[in-house]
């Protein structure tokens, strides 16, 4: 009897309810056995979701450069995954929870595979991707034309009515809406992944071990963008068209604005992985306490989980259920301050990389393996550890809150420190410094044209940047007024260059070469400044992730669990998720300073940012967004401590009545509600009794008649 006890008290709640004395011991090893194997396989389901996540986060610009599309246009086709996701995630998040919650996870898995598939694809119903160059009109024309194009040798006619045919014949200017499809799709299979696998768990773990295992999936689910910015780093070193033209032939190098790396191969390694991660789910018992194959009675499901139950009869809770979730203030507050720290973490997740690139100068590649390699696995590390303290230490939802909001704002505090890690603006001549090198954003316009290109019919539009020995950079060989050239494909040097010679000292060479001149070196330095702070506060924010988690899960009701977790996610995705990778595009183009030109007409992407203004607009959107959340925060923790205070008082007074149903030392306590007064009584006892002294004044007399009695009794 006392085992059967014993191992009644290790179970959880949802057990307890539905398996009998004689049936624990038969089925424990099997339940935990499964539970441990379910927990693995959910555990490679969000490696492989996340690495394809953020993979195409990775891919931003590639995805941009390619389609030639602007941030918040880019920012669109990103947020098509939580559109997706919201179409389904309310009703899976309930209804999921009383079906077979294992198998839906297996659909969802497969969906989001045939996601990426769609958008990998997309590559191969493209043609060969195509850049602005006057290489390629020089070149393959076979003309031996000088750079600066004279009025009566002028081949800019011939090179626009080749752009107009190209505009008419072009089939794949609207292809990014099968990568927004595809990414839908993906939002779609995601649905069921996370609320029904975190409360399957939860339901069938003992209270605590909750935490540890959820804590374990979520440190290896972020082995996922370890890997899927890994494989972003190695997609955007190789070219988009790789096998289908002549690598020499390609004049750009992947730190140039117009570099489109292999984004499509990287989809089509997600895809197959999504798959491999649906296979096992197939196989799992509906509970991991019942076998798959025996039917289970009545006693042995939980209420939550009946499908004998017609499908009308069920609905009919669900607006209950959501009523009683939604009154629950502490859980508003949760979502309210959830959303805005998720649209300050999409925002910087989402552009993070391009960041790099355009404030430090550093490749896609450079970009996303430093992130991979430095900033997640810290973030991993801080989730595990955070995992490991509310387990080791046993902290209780309101130490749980506090130690969550102590840590996210000492993170917040540390990233202040990013405002100072800058560089200057790249000098581009005409843009962000004069022709004769004096420093200050110009806005293009006028300002590209000067005297020494003059006589050149350039255009203002075309973006083929060359850089002089003097580290200044122009638009284009055309505006650096060069006159003729040499050499083939990455190897063309541009000679006899006008503009040079103006404002560069006489007798030096006015000799310019492919591609942007590189930051300052001192640039390097302010980049490795920019990833320790970087490292260090994702690492100190990520301790919290964990507690906060476990307190959004225990704030709410057991049967609440599951559509709890489906409509956080759902709100912060409708309001976080969607729009703010929009917005955030929105005011990163803003900062624009030169814009290509599609062939059929309208800005396309952007070439040339203001470095000075993208890092305020970036930090301050990031920063911003964040504080306000502590608001929220600090609010849940007023509203937990009152409530935890409340329900302690409670259970104090509970135990102060079962102890004054007896005599005080043989002396009658007349039916009142008084400690037992002795020399064992705890402090805590002592502060309960001055509640109720304060409360009750007839309670306080008849104590102190007590306390009078027995100390007479003492002598």
């Amino acid at each position: 009897m006392a085992e059967t006890f014993e191992d009644r008290t290790k179970m959880t709640s949802q057990q307890a309810l539905y398996v009998s004395n004689g049936d624990i011991r038969g089925k424990r090893r099997h339940g935990i056995s499964t539970l441990k194997m379910f927990i693995a396989a959910l555990s490679f389901a969000y490696f492989c979701k996340t690495l394809a996540g953020t993979f195409v986060k990775s891919a931003i610009t590639q995805l941009e450069r390619r389609f030639d599309l602007s941030s918040s246009h880019v920012g669109l086709v990103d947020g098509s995954f939580e559109m997706g996701n919201l179409l389904f995630l309310a009703v899976v998040s309930h209804y999921g929870a009383k079906m077979h919650r294992p198998r839906l996870i297996a659909g969802g898995s497969v969906l989001m595979a045939v996601g990426a598939l769609l958008t990998g694809l997309t590559h191969f119903f493209m043609g060969p991707y195509k850049y602005d160059t006057v290489i390629a009109a020089f070149q393959n024309d076979s003309m031996s034309t000088i750079a600066c194009l004279r009025p009566e040798n002028d081949v800019s006619h011939e090179i626009g009515r080749n752009a107009t045919q190209a505009c008419e014949k072009e089939s794949s200017s609207n292809m990014w809406i099968y990568v927004f499809l595809g990414n839908a799709l993906r939002g779609i299979g995601e649905t069921p992944v996370t609320p029904l696998g975190i409360s399957y768990i939860d339901d069938f773990a003992k209270a605590e071990n909750s935490p540890f295992y959820i804590a374990c999936i979520q440190t290896i689910a972020l082995l996922g963008p370890v890997f899927g910015y890994l494989l972003g780093s190695y997609c955007a070193n190789i070219y988009v068209d790789i096998g289908f033209v002549d690598l020499e032939s390609v004049t750009i190098s992947p730190t140039d604005a117009r570099w489109v790396g292999a984004w499509w191969m990287g989809m089509l390694v997600s895809a197959g992985l999504l798959f491999l991660a649906s296979i096992p789910f197939w196989f799992f018992p509906r509970s991991p306490d019942l076998e798959e194959d025996k039917p289970a009675s009545e006693e042995e499901i939980p209420k939550t989980m009946d499908s004998t139950k017609p499908i009308t009869e069920v609905a009919k809770g669900f607006l209950q259920s959501l009523k009683d979730l939604l009154g629950n203030p502490v859980y508003l507050l949760l979502i309210c301050g959830s959303m805005l720290k998720f649209n300050s973490l999409v925002g910087m997740f989402t552009f993070n990389a391009k960041y790099i690139e355009q404030q430090f100068g550093q490749s896609a590649s450079r970009a996303n393996f430093l992130i991979g390699v430095l900033t997640l696995p810290a973030v991993a590390m801080g989730i595990f550890l955070g995992g490991v303290v509310m387990k080791r230490y046993k902290l209780s939802v309101v130490s749980g809150a506090q130690f969550s909001f102590a840590v996210s704002l000492g993170a917040y505090l540390l990233m202040f420190l990013k405002f100072g890690t800058k560089c200057d603006n790249i000098p581009v001549a005409g843009l962000t410094v004069s022709y004769n090198g004096t420093p200050g954003a110009l806005h293009g316009g006028q300002t590209l044209f000067s005297e020494c290109n003059s006589n050149c019919s350039c255009s203002a539009e075309h973006w083929d940047p060359v850089c002089s020995d003097s580290g200044i950079t122009y638009i284009s060989p055309c505006m650096a007024g060069c006159l003729d050239y040499s050499g083939y494909g990455k190897k063309t040097v541009f000679h006899n260059c006008t503009c040079v010679s103006a404002s560069y000292p006489a007798g030096s060479s006015t000799s310019v070469k492919l591609g942007q001149c590189p930051q300052a070196r001192s640039c390097s330095r302010s980049f490795s400044s920019y990833m320790a702070v970087s490292v260090l506060s994702a690492f100190i924010s990520s301790l919290g992730i964990t507690p906060a988690y476990m307190v959004t899960i225990r704030c709410i009701s057991p049967h609440l669990k599951s559509l709890a977790l489906g409509m956080q996610t759902l709100i912060i995705r409708v309001l976080g998720g969607i729009p703010a990778p929009i917005y955030f595009g929105a005011f990163i183009d803003m900062t624009c300073l030169q814009w290509s030109v599609k062939k059929c007409g309208g800005r396309g992407a952007c070439r040339l940012y203001n470095a000075d203004m993208y890092r305020v607009v970036f930090l301050g959107l990031v920063s911003g967004i964040c504080g306000v959340s502590f608001f929220f925060t600090f609010a849940v923790i007023i509203l937990l401590r009152k409530q935890f205070q409340k329900e302690e008082y409670e259970r104090c007074k509970k135990q102060i009545n079962a102890k004054a149903s007896k005599d005080v030392q043989g002396v009658p306590n007349n039916g009142f509600a008084i400690e037992r007064i002795t020399s064992e009584a705890v402090e805590d006892d002592h502060k309960v009794v001055q509640k109720v002294e304060a409360e009750h004044p007839v309670k306080k007399s008849t104590i102190v008649k007590v306390t009078h009695l027995k100390t007479s009794q003492s002598k």
